[in-house]
């Protein structure tokens, strides 16, 4: 379990891998904290929860909790480099259903609502996914501690 861990968490990523960390870190969380606990102008788990069902992910208080979770939880993670490709992962996952179930049929821009800014942070978690946290993240601090 100690080496899939490691394997899981080691990156050779160096610097670059936070020049993405920190913006896509801040911008789930802002996201995750709109649909879990209202703030930013966000409806919260219930309202999150309604508008979901409403266009078919159901059941959706459940949709509005992993969303939230993912992106919340997710986007901490990856501020702070920590499990950054599971939450990398978890995150792109949200992101794909995002732009397929919401903004995909509305074309790319987003002043029609479109998937743009959706594919941007997907793109970045997948970057992330495949790169690892890189430098002055908690992973390396892990990875001592597994060594």
């Amino acid at each position: 379990m100690k080496a899939l861990l490691a394997k899981l968490i080691t990156s050779n990523a160096g610097y670059s891998a936070l020049a993405l960390r920190f913006p896509i870190g801040i911008i789930f969380m802002a996201h995750g904290a709109q649909k879990l606990f209202g703030w930013f102008g966000g409806y919260g788990l219930e309202g999150t929860g309604g508008w979901m069902e409403s266009i078919g992910l159901a059941p959706g208080f459940i949709m509005a909790l992993l969303a939230g979770s993912a992106e919340f939880f997710g986007g901490l993670f990856i501020l702070l480099g920590l499990l950054t490709r599971p939450a990398s992962i978890a995150i792109s996952f949200t992101m794909v259903v995002a732009i397929f179930s919401v903004h995909f049929s509305n074309g790319l821009f987003m002043s029609n609502n479109g998937y743009e800014f959706g594919l941007a942070l997907l793109a970045a978690s997948v970057s992330l996914a495949l790169s690892g946290s890189g430098k002055l993240a908690l992973d390396n601090v892990l990875i001592k501690k597994l060594a």
